[in-house]
């Protein structure tokens, strides 16, 4: 028989510490967890897809691969080619390109990729960063407004055509250069740029790694 002394609170405090009694048996009765293999252990995430100078391989080969050695920036005319900042995790420091700060013009020759030593930046690798896409909410000529400004500055030729006079991306030909974001005159910018998700690794499966200067 309950003592009528007790409170229905102490009654509650006595159920309570009862069931968390019998969670700590069960759960010292489970197995232990299975260790997570070494690659999910690592302190360093997956990198997300960033938007690389023409040529790059593989992420991975390229975080493995890049010096960090600045010849590709400062071999770019146009200085389209600039340091990762920091939000890249373990990309920051390496070459990326930040098409709204400048794009890539897609020079004749690409001499931002000879200058790579550690070969991460190649020319027998395809020269497509990304792709562009149209937003026609924001678009002008989608609003019925006259634009044709990224049509006429694409450095691609036939990667934007005109359907009447609204731009369309060929995703097939765009490289993801970024120009057309860059000379968007819309109030809100109409060019979504996304970097390749995934880039072909070297022809021999690895790149080699030189140690900076």
């Amino acid at each position: 028989m309950t003592d009528p002394q007790l409170s229905r609170r102490d009654l509650l405090r006595g159920n309570l510490a009862g069931q968390q009694e019998s969670r700590a048996r069960k759960e010292e009765a489970k197995p232990p967890a299975a260790k997570p293999p070494a690659a999910a252990a690592s302190r360093f995430p997956k990198s997300f897809p960033v938007l690389r100078p023409p040529g790059a391989v593989e992420e991975e080969a390229f975080l493995t691969g890049c010096t960090q050695c600045n010849a590709c920036i400062e071999a770019c005319p146009h200085e389209a080619i600039v340091h990762a900042p920091p939000r890249y995790r373990r990309a920051a420091g390496t070459p990326t390109i930040d098409p709204i700060r400048q794009p890539c013009w897609m020079c004749e020759g690409f001499p931002c990729i000879p200058v790579c030593q550690p070969r991460v930046l190649r020319m027998d690798l395809p020269k497509k960063m990304g792709l562009a896409r149209i937003d026609v909410v924001n678009c002008l000529p989608y609003q019925g407004r006259a634009c044709s400004a990224c049509v006429e500055e694409c450095p691609v030729s036939s990667a934007i055509e005109l359907l009447g006079d609204k731009p369309k991306i060929v995703e097939e030909i765009c490289t993801g250069c970024g120009v057309c974001q860059f000379v968007c005159p819309a109030p809100d910018n109409a060019i979504l740029l996304m970097p390749l998700p995934e880039r072909p690794l070297p022809p021999a499966g690895k790149v080699e790694h030189v140690e900076p200067r």
